[in-house]
């Protein structure tokens, strides 16, 4: 979920699910990365603000985040998947 300074809380940033147990380590290590989105956050979801990742680090977190949601049989469809290492 793209959020632009929702309610201003200030953050440009992306809101995406990650693995559980990996939430509270991206919060602790890289804060200023790394948020917990309103909301969502309590499910295990973080913010990242689009000002302190790269285009390909963004891009990285973002298919990771479609891994874990997007239904086996579509993620079989869209052919093999990208040969760096996943979450976890």
């Amino acid at each position: 979920m793209f959020a632009n300074n929702h309610h201003d809380d200030g953050h440009v940033a992306v809101w995406i699910p990650v693995p559980p147990g990996l939430q509270a380590t991206l919060l602790k290590t890289e804060p200023d990365k790394f948020f917990m989105p309103p909301y969502v956050g309590v499910r295990g979801w973080v913010g990242i603000e689009l000002d302190a990742v790269s285009d390909e680090e963004l891009g990285f977190h973002l298919s990771e985040a479609w891994r874990l949601i997007a239904p086996r049989k579509t993620q079989s469809a869209s052919g093999p998947t990208d040969s760096r290492a996943a979450y976890g």
